[in-house]
């Protein structure tokens, strides 16, 4: 098993560590233990990235094993913000058959929370996505983790996260766009409810500006 130091873009404040603690206590008195979560968001640059890696963080902290799965096939950023793995192997390369899945994970500095990341951009994404092997994946990760939190592409500028929000025990928009459209957020939330349970909605980037 590999090992990483995760890179988180934003600072640590007590403000946002309250957020995300509370977020997490939600989760764990709404979901169901052992559950499968898909993140997206309306448009790219939301900030669905970093809101699933510090769920995942927050959740390891109160003592769940929680994996990131990272299902952006298309435009992933999150092996680019760890500079040392922009070529690192991960889900692509499972769903095809290159490497096993324990080749590709990743421990983190922080104990309990584990990292698969996307691997090479495939020609065929949406296809992966939607194949057998990736719906008897998430099976047996559901087995293994308290949770799983699947970041995929943005659903307003693709379907992927819809195939995948289908897969999964539910899913949780982030809206981080300070001018995103009210219709356009609930035409985004209509479409995952849809497909599965919505858990709820996350505001980011609030009174600050962009991140990523």
């Amino acid at each position: 098993m590999n090992c990483v130091t995760l890179t988180l873009p934003e600072r640590d404040s007590a403000l946002l560590r309250t957020a995300y603690q509370t977020l997490c206590v939600n989760l764990l008195f709404s979901c169901q233990e052992r559950t499968v979560i898909a993140v997206t968001s309306c448009e790219k640059g939301e900030g669905k990235t970093t809101v699933s890696l510090n769920i995942a963080r927050y959740l390891a902290e109160l003592g769940k094993t929680a994996l990131v799965l990272d299902a952006d096939l298309r435009s992933s950023v999150m092996a680019e913000r760890n500079a040392a793995l922009n070529a690192a192997a991960g889900l692509t390369e499972v769903l095809t058959g290159q490497r096993s899945f324990d080749d590709c994970l990743y421990t983190t500095q922080h104990q309990k929370m584990l990292l698969l990341f996307a691997g090479v951009c495939p020609s065929n994404p949406l296809e992966l996505l939607n194949g057998s092997r990736f719906r008897t994946l998430l099976d047996e990760l559901r087995k293994q983790y308290d949770f799983v939190l699947v970041d995929t592409p943005p659903l307003g500028a693709f379907v992927d996260a819809a195939v995948v929000a289908a897969q999964c025990d539910g899913a949780i928009l982030v809206i981080g766009d300070r001018s995103a459209r009210r219709e356009r957020a609930q035409a985004v939330a209509a479409q995952l409810k849809k497909r599965g349970e919505l858990f709820g909605v996350v505001r980011n980037h609030t009174g600050k500006r962009r991140t990523d």
